[in-house]
């Protein structure tokens, strides 16, 4: 994916990137394979406001996904390759030989008419979907499931790509995009190759009208509200936030505490915690 860049004809262009897009199909999305998506707006069932700076944005149509990959034996064609608002990675719509359509992530390095299968005996080629104890070490991988069955969880965003690195017993050892390196069931399936729009980490986005676009409200720091929203809050002039150490508008530590369950069930399986825990 190529990008193109602005000159500073107006403060809103300057030092702005965006895509260019080349490598997608103009179309309009497949009726059957979308569906209105109600956006909560970081609200909960009472209302409350449980996720902070959502709201608003350009209206969405929810594309669904195959993360299952579980069309078994059956061979398909990408025939469009196509922008999806809900997510930074491109999606392509694969024709079946019987006839189904569905959207998939779009690997990188895949062309129109070029055809992909799920199976236990698949190719190792890129697109192809299979378990992971066909998949010889050192395969670059996508869209991984955690529980067999449940359909790919683990990289899924643009640009990102998984690796085998070890084989023993049941389990395979993985190493994530973000650092970590944890074990897997061998009969998980994954799909050969990297995502695409790998360039989508050098867009700078250039105004705050852009944010707005993508359902993103402005961010208030804590100490120039008033106390009863914030704890840092309150004070004459510019005062110091008034505590030991910083905390969130809900009062829990803030700033490195860690929140990940202690006797989570997957703590056995993770080798090494990834680079920023």
């Amino acid at each position: 994916m190529a990008l193109r860049l602005y000159r500073a004809y107006t403060p809103g262009t300057r030092n702005r990137s965006v895509p260019k897009f080349d490598e997608i199909i103009k179309c309009q999305p497949q009726k059957k394979l979308t569906y209105n998506k109600q956006f909560k707006k970081g609200r909960n069932n009472r209302g409350i406001i449980t996720s902070q700076h959502r709201g608003g944005g350009h209206k969405r149509l929810y594309r669904k996904i195959d993360f299952l990959r579980n069309k078994k034996y059956v061979t398909g064609k990408i025939k469009t390759i196509e922008y999806d608002p809900n997510r930074n990675a491109y999606i392509c719509l694969i024709h079946y030989e019987d006839g189904e359509k569905r959207y998939i992530l779009y690997p990188r390095g895949m062309k129109l008419n070029d055809t992909i299968i799920s199976s236990e005996e698949a190719p190792i080629l890129i697109g192809n979907t299979l378990p992971l104890t066909k998949m010889p070490l050192g395969t670059a991988i996508h869209n991984i499931e955690i529980t067999p069955g449940k359909g790919g969880q683990l990289v899924r965003a643009a640009g990102t790509v998984a690796k085998i690195i070890a084989k023993e017993g049941q389990l395979v050892t993985l190493r994530l995009p973000s650092g970590e390196i944890r074990l897997i069931s061998q009969k998980c399936l994954a799909t050969i190759g990297q995502i695409g729009n790998v360039d989508v980490i050098n867009l700078r986005i250039g105004k705050a009208g852009s944010k707005r676009w993508l359902g993103k409200r402005p961010k208030v720091r804590g100490v120039v509200m008033n106390p009863i929203d914030h704890p840092h809050g309150g004070g004459e002039g510019r005062a110091p936030i008034g505590r030991k150490k910083p905390l969130t508008p809900w009062g829990h530590p803030a700033l490195g505490k860690r929140t990940r369950k202690n006797n989570k069930y997957s703590n056995t399986l993770i080798l090494r915690r990834r680079k920023n825990s």
